[in-house]
C-alpha cells in the first residue's frame, strides 16, 4: 500500500490523481495535520509519496527510522510537480516508485543511489527476486564500494543461478569456478591473479563449513540461496519439538544453512499433521504436499516396505524432498539421506535452479514506446540475445557486465536456440525483438525449443501495427486480421486462402512483410482479392518506419493505392467495407453506427 500525504491544494490534486490511477494501491492522508498523516502512513504503508519538501518530510520521519530493509520507501514530490526525489529506501522501492510517478505526474525522477547512477546491479537486492537473503549485511557497504570503484572482486557459487549481471571487475575465482564468458557490455576485465580485498559468496553451506578459504571469509558478502528442500515423514501425532530437533540435526550434520531452506515437503496424508506444520511455521517455511502415488514413482536410496504398506509409497521424506527439488528446479539431488527419530524421518535435497528466459518486445522503434517492463527485463538479464540492429537500440540500457550475443538478419532460429540453451545453463537471458515478441517475432521459435527446465516470461511490446494504426487514426476499431505476405515459411496458396477468408469475413486487414525486392507481386494480388469484396473508396493506410524519426504515413484508397511505395519497413492497413476517411483520418466504426 502506498500512503500519499499532502498539505496544499496542488498536492491534494496530485494525490487524488494517484488514487484514481492506482485505485488499489493508494491510501490518502490529506486531511488533518500533515505530520500526523506522515506518521500514520509510516506505520501502516509499504511506501509513501510525500507532497512536501524533503526537509519537512525528513524532520517528521527521522525519529521513526529503524533499518532500510524494514522502513517504508519514501519519495518526495515538490510543489510544482517537477521532481520525484527518492529519499528513503532507494533499493527497496523508492527508486522504482519515483520512476512510476513520472508516468502519472510527468515529474523527473531523482535517484541518488550510487549503483543506480552507475547502472550497476545493487547488491542489497541482488537475487532478491529469486529468494536470496543476505547472511552478513554488515559487508554490503565494503563489498559494494569495491564493486562500484572497479576493484577486483571475486565471486563464488553464483554459477547456475539466473542472476543479473555484475560489472566485469566481479569475476569468478578461476581456481574454483573457471573463467566467465567474453563480450561483456563493459570492458577491462580483471586478471585472474589480481589481488582481491572483497568477495561475494553464494552458498547454502553453514558458516563454519564456509571457512574453507581461511582468511577470506571475513571479506566476503554471503548470500543464502533458496536451494534446499526438507522432506519430512512422521507418525500421526508427532510432537513439533521432535520434528524440529530432527531437522536441526539433519542440517547440522550435513553442514547446511537453515536460511537456504525453501520449503518443507511431505505426503498429502500429512497435510494436517500439526507437528510438521508447527515446526515449519516456527521457521517461516512453507509446507507443500504430494500424493502418495506420485511419491511412489520417485527412486530413492532407502525405500521401506513398511512405509509403503502404511502410506502407499515406499518413501516420504526422501521422495518428497527430491520431488519438490525437481519441481522447483531443473534437477535435484539428495544431500542428506533420511534420518530417523522415534516418530519422524527427515531428508534434505538440493535443487539446481531453473534458468530464466525473458522474451522481450522492444516496440516499434521509438525509445518512449519501450515499456517499463521491457526496460526492467533488460536490466535484469545477464545475457542478451538479439538481432544486431535491435541490440544497438537498447545497448545503453544494459547493465555493465551483460554478455551480448548478437547476429544478423536471417538467423532467427539460431538466436532462438541460443537463448534457450543459455537459459538452460541456468542464466538469466533476455531474447529481444521488435514490436511484440509474440507477433511475427521471436517468441514462437524460442518456445518451440524451450522445455520444463527453464522459466519463460513474455514481456509485451507495442506492435508496429498498433503504432501505425495510431498514426493513421483508428483503422483497427472493429474486428481485424493480421496476415504476413511473406512466403518464405508459408506457401502462397495458404496465404491466399487466408486473405480470401479475411476478405469474405469483412475484416480490416493488416499486412506484415508486404513487399520486398524479391517479392513484388504478392501485395498487388492480396489487394485485388480484397477489392472483390469491398468498395474502391475503402481506405488504405501505408505507414513506413512507424514511430521512428523518418516515419512517413500515406492515406489512400483501395482503388488508388500504389504498391510500389511499400517495402519491408511498411505496415499496410486495408479497411473493411464500413471503414472511412473522416477529416483525413482512417476510421473503422466500432459497430454502434453502420453506414
Amino acid at each position: 500500500m502506498i500512503g500519499v500525504v499532502a498539505a496544499t491544494a496542488s498536492g491534494r490534486t496530485a494525490a487524488a490523481t494517484l488514487a484514481e490511477v492506482w485505485p488499489d494501491e493508494v491510501r490518502l492522508f490529506t486531511e488533518g495535520k500533515v505530520g500526523d498523516g506522515l506518521r500514520e502512513a509510516w506505520e501502516s504503508c509499504d511506501a509513501i509519496v510525500s507532497f512536501l519538501a524533503v526537509g519537512a518530510t525528513v524532520r517528521v520521519l527521522a525519529p521513526l527510522l529503524q533499518h532500510k530493509t524494514a522502513d517504508p520507501a519514501v519519495v518526495c514530490v515538490d510543489e510544482s510537480m517537477q521532481y520525484a526525489v527518492a529519499v528513503l529506501g532507494g533499493h527497496h522501492g523508492a527508486n522504482v516508485l519515483a520512476r512510476r510517478l513520472t508516468g502519472v505526474l510527468g515529474c523527473e525522477p531523482i535517484v541518488t543511489t550510487a549503483s543506480d547512477q552507475s547502472n550497476v546491479t545493487p547488491l542489497d537486492s541482488y537475487g532478491a527476486d529469486l529468494g536470496f537473503t543476505v547472511h552478513n549485511r554488515e559487508m554490503l557497504a565494503h563489498v559494494g564500494a569495491a564493486v562500484l570503484s572497479g576493484e577486483p572482486v571475486l565471486i563464488e557459487g553464483a554459477e547456475g543461478w539466473p542472476l543479473p549481471a555484475l560489472p566485469p571487475n566481479v569475476r569468478p575465482d578461476t581456481e574454483s569456478s573457471g573463467a566467465v564468458s567474453s563480450d561483456p557490455v563493459s570492458s577491462d576485465p580483471v586478471s585472474s591473479d589480481a589481488a582481491s580485498s572483497a568477495g561475494i559468496l553464494v552458498s547454502d553451506a553453514a558458516e563454519l563449513t564456509c571457512m574453507c578459504h581461511e582468511g577470506w571469509f571475513g571479506s566476503r558478502l554471503v548470500y543464502r540461496p533458496p536451494s534446499l528442500v526438507i522432506g519430512v515423514g512422521s507418525a500421526r501425532g508427532v510432537p513439533a519439538e521432535e520434528v524440529s530437533r530432527l531437522i536441526d540435526m539433519a542440517l547440522g550434520e550435513a553442514g547446511l544453512a537453515p536460511e537456504s531452506v525453501r520449503c518443507v515437503a511431505t505426503v498429502d496424508l500429512k497435510a494436517d499433521e500439526e507437528g510438521i506444520l508447527a515446526a515449519a511455521r516456527e521457521r517461516g517455511w512453507e509446507v507443500i504436499t504430494f500424493p502418495a502415488d506420485v511419491l511412489a514413482e520417485i527412486e530413492v536410496p532407502n525405500p521401506s516396505d513398511v512405509v509403503r504398506a502404511e502410506v502407499g509409497t515406499p518413501s516420504v521424506a526422501e521422495a518428497s524432498a527430491l520431488h519438490a527439488a525437481r519441481l522447483y528446479g531443473r534437477s535435484g539431488e539428495l544431500v542428506a539421506e533420511k534420518r530417523k527419530s522415534a516418530n519422524a524421518t527427515v531428508a534434505i535435497a538440493r535443487l539446481a535452479p531453473k534458468g530464466r528466459l525473458s522474451i522481450v518486445g522492444l516496440g516499434p522503434g521509438a525509445r518512449d514506446l519501450v515499456t517499463p517492463r521491457a526496460v526492467e527485463a533488460l536490466r535484469r538479464a545477464a545475457v542478451v540475445v538479439g538481432l544486431d540492429q535491435y541490440v544497438d537500440q537498447v545497448r545503453d540500457l544494459l547493465r555493465p557486465g551483460t554478455r551480448v550475443l548478437e547476429s544478423g538478419l536471417g538467423q532467427e532460429e539460431e538466436r532462438a536456440r541460443t537463448a534457450v540453451e543459455e537459459a538452460g545453463r541456468g542464466n538469466a537471458v533476455a531474447l529481444i525483438g521488435s514490436g511484440d515478441a509474440g507477433v511475427y517475432a521471436m517468441a514462437s521459435p524460442a518456445l518451440e525449443f524451450a522445455s520444463y527446465d527453464i522459466e519463460v516470461e513474455g514481456v509485451p511490446g507495442i506492435t508496429a501495427a498498433l503504432a501505425a494504426s495510431n498514426v493513421l487514426g483508428a483503422p483497427l476499431g472493429h474486428d481485424h486480421a493480421y496476415i504476413s505476405l511473406s512466403d518464405l515459411h508459408t506457401p502462397w496458396e495458404v496465404i491466399e486462402r487466408r486473405v480470401r477468408a479475411a476478405a469474405e469475413g469483412d475484416f480490416t486487414v493488416c499486412f506484415y512483410n508486404p513487399r520486398s525486392k524479391a517479392r513484388d507481386w504478392q501485395l498487388p494480388k492480396a489487394l485485388s482479392i480484397l477489392a472483390e469484396h469491398r468498395p474502391p473508396e475503402t481506405p488504405v493506410g501505408l505507414v513506413r518506419n512507424a514511430s521512428r524519426p523518418d516515419e512517413t504515413a500515406t492515406l489512400s484508397t483501395l482503388a488508388e493505392v500504389d504498391p510500389a511505395q511499400v517495402d519491408m519497413f511498411t505496415v499496410v492497413l486495408v479497411g473493411s467495407s464500413v471503414s472511412r476517411d473522416v477529416a483525413g483520418r482512417f476510421v473503422t466504426p466500432r459497430g454502434y453506427r453502420w453506414a
